[in-house]
């Protein structure tokens, strides 16, 4: 299963996401059978780290982001993944309007995973270090119940 988390410029949301549910895959002995990556709609940050409040929220919960360099979504990404994460409603518009005729790769908001259908993960970016944090506390509830749905549907390993 291949698994690709969407932002805007893929330096804060989905780089967090990418390393939270990366982590919590390892836990679960899970990461050689998922595949996971993330990327931005837009070209601003790519080949740049994740914003340095973003790697100091995530080292704080035991993430590691700091190997991570921002992409942006690509054609190839419709057929190379099994599921599309965008982290808002903005995210979701851009990954529908890239779509290639026939990808059928299904997309949706990350947070439909932690309970909240048609809620977006806020964008911590021009905001204080506190935001940082709160994104986390969603990513971190999203990627337990992405988690569950992942598990259910690999067939048992050896």
């Amino acid at each position: 299963m291949r698994v690709l988390f969407v932002c805007l410029g893929n330096i804060c949301r989905s780089p967090s996401a990418e390393g939270v549910f990366r982590r919590l895959l390892e836990a679960r002995g899970l990461a050689n059978r998922v595949e996971v990556d993330s990327c931005g709609i837009g070209p601003w940050h790519v080949g740049k780290a994740p914003d340095p409040r973003a790697q100091e929220a995530a080292t704080r919960r035991g993430v590691d982001l700091s190997g991570l360099r921002a992409r942006q979504l690509a054609a190839d990404d419709f057929d190379r993944f099994d599921l599309l994460l965008a982290m808002d409603h903005d995210n979701l518009e851009a990954i529908e309007a890239q779509r290639p005729p026939n990808s059928r790769v299904p997309a949706r908001l990350f947070l439909e995973y932690a309970g909240h259908p048609g809620r977006a993960v806020p964008d911590p970016y021009f905001g204080g270090d506190r935001g940082f944090d709160e994104v986390l506390d969603l990513i971190e509830a999203a990627s337990r119940g992405l988690l569950e749905e992942v598990e259910a549907q690999l067939e048992p390993g050896p």
